[in-house]
């Protein structure tokens, strides 16, 4: 079968939802028995998002290849089975990089480079070069119909069906319907402005999705299609769910999977939606009630800095069929207050990744709690850092412990590798992408892997300084995970606590709620036992 296109573009806001009804699709298709592959075009002029802050751009997702790359793709990741890689990813940035490169070394052959065709023939050529082996590739539109640096993009969509033919192309517009509480209506404006954006530039919209915060009545679907020029059975309402995993079935009720699979001329097997029924139900049922995890981060005013690692925890509940609340702790505030009526109420407490010296005397201060106190603990890459460099202070007795990121000091019991000295350039620089680990059996990592050799993805630069094992070794700390191809520490723990793991990797990129991480169901499965045991 020759591969089939999927078009996702939004309208009136940004943050509509597109990434995933994206992703809700890709599983409503993998249902179906279809392979499918996903891919950003993000319209921004960064090549990447690496460099930016959380506050820009949230979090930063990283791919078993190394891409650092928009956080959508963790929604098709978690949804899909869809393995995603640097190809999945392109910015404008990378688009004119590559289109430059090219003219630089004479590829044009003396010709006027421009917009069309050059750039939206490398939009399209990055396109079909991911979409390889699929039999169908589901590609999202970054920003908003309207945003000028959308528009090569736009029009390189426009010309796919062009190429390829209807039956090989199909556009999806997610739109909003907002509920005016003044008018005491819905609106469709927005929408019926949205699509005449799109439709100015060339594309018609096969099927409008058509976010909402209540039923859509349907004499307000019939206004939608007339006025957009699309079949009633097309405008499909996406109502607010309390749960993001029950979009799935939200949308196979809305039969928009069988639309899209009649408009393609595909014939598949009916979807068994069984698996995210189970997750669902878990979800608004759970058995064993709920579990209270403090995130103490410095990003906690902006909690899309830490979307994977919220849906990873979600995740590890799901897997002991409990709840899990989580309380974003700012390590800047414990510094300030101290741990006072911060952590009180928790039943454990997770340091995440992060980059600066801002905030780090506090989730310090945090880690000494949760080991002091006997708390369920868990340190992921920075966090991992700052735990050793507590342990080493409060209980090796080494007073000046650090890390040499934020500062010089005589005992850098975090330092940067040895690779990493003569780098200059700050851009996909780190150490990127998925590495083995080999674990050490009868550790909390062998009983939460089941396994002595393991890959995770990594973001960082600085590592455990091994000149420091021993004297943490002789103290009681066990280094349960090592990187041996470079002898790196990646997994430290405590035996004698209930559950006090760090980990240098993000296992928070690998979760999915149909496959729990084995860390995370470790741990919620400790905080359980800790709040059983309160």
């Amino acid at each position: 079968m020759k591969t089939k296109f999927i078009f996702i573009t939004g309208g009136v806001v940004s943050s509509i939802g597109k990434g995933l009804a994206a992703a809700s699709l890709g599983a409503l298709l993998e249902a179906r028995g279809l392979r499918v592959t996903m891919q950003k075009l993000d319209p921004y002029i960064n090549v990447d998002p690496g460099t930016m802050s959380p506050f820009q751009h949230g979090e930063v997702f990283v791919t078993d290849d190394g891409a650092e790359t928009d956080l959508d793709l963790g929604h098709y990741e978690r949804y899909t089975n869809a393995r995603l890689s640097k190809k999945s990813n392109f910015t404008t940035g990378q688009v004119y990089f590559s289109v430059i490169e090219k003219e630089r070394r004479g590829d044009y052959l003396g010709g006027t480079v421009q917009v069309i065709p050059h750039i939206t023939d490398e939009i399209k050529s990055k396109v079909i070069e991911n979409a390889k082996g699929a039999d169908v590739a589901i590609i999202e539109v970054g920003g908003t119909v309207g945003d000028i640096e959308s528009l090569p993009f736009l029009e390189a969509i426009r010309q796919f069906r062009y190429d390829r033919g209807h039956g090989n192309t199909l556009y999806i517009h997610v739109t909003l319907v907002p509920y005016i509480h003044t008018a005491g209506e819905m609106k469709t404006k927005p929408t019926q402005h949205s699509v005449m954006e799109l439709r100015k530039i060339g594309i018609q919209p096969d099927i409008l999705l058509c976010r909402c915060d209540r039923e859509l009545p349907q004499e307000m679907k019939k206004k939608i299609a007339l006025f957009c020029n699309v079949e009633e059975k097309d405008v499909i309402q996406v109502v607010d769910s309390e749960h993001i995993y029950a979009v799935p079935q939200a949308l196979s009720k809305e039969r928009l999977d069988e639309q899209v699979v009649d408009k393609l001329n595909i014939w598949t097997k009916a979807p068994d939606l069984t698996p995210w029924q189970n997750v669902v139900e878990t979800l608004r049922h759970p058995g064993h009630g709920e579990v209270r995890i403090a995130v103490a981060g410095k990003y906690v005013n902006l909690t899309e800095s830490y979307k994977s690692l919220a849906e990873a925890l979600t995740h590890g509940g799901i897997a002991n069929d409990c709840r899990v609340y989580l309380k974003y702790v700012d390590s800047e505030k414990i510094e300030r207050d101290g741990i006072g009526g911060h952590l009180d109420d928790v039943d454990g407490i997770l340091v995440p990744g992060g980059f600066g010296e801002r905030g780090t005397e506090g989730k310090i201060t945090a880690i000494q709690f949760a080991r002091t106190a006997k708390i369920p603990f868990f340190g992921i890459c920075l966090g991992m850092q700052m735990a050793a460099i507590e342990f080493s202070r409060n209980v090796c007795g080494i007073e000046d412990a650090c890390s040499s990121e934020f500062t010089e000091c005589g005992s850098p019991l975090i330092h940067l590798m040895e690779e990493q000295k003569s780098v200059n350039k700050k851009g996909g620089t780190m150490r990127l992408g998925a590495y083995p680990c080999s674990v050490a059996k009868g550790t909390l990592a062998y009983a939460a892997y089941n396994a002595t050799e393991i890959s995770e993805r990594h973001r960082h630069r600085y590592e455990f300084n091994n000149k420091f094992r021993s004297t943490l070794t002789e103290k009681g700390m066990i280094l349960s995970g090592v990187y041996k191809d470079k002898d790196l520490v990646e997994i430290i723990e405590l035996p004698e606590h209930p559950w006090f793991l760090g980990c240098q990797f993000h296992p928070e990129f690998k979760s999915k709620p149909l496959q729990p991480h084995p860390l995370f169901r470790a741990f919620i499965g400790a905080a359980l036992l800790h709040r059983n045991g309160r």
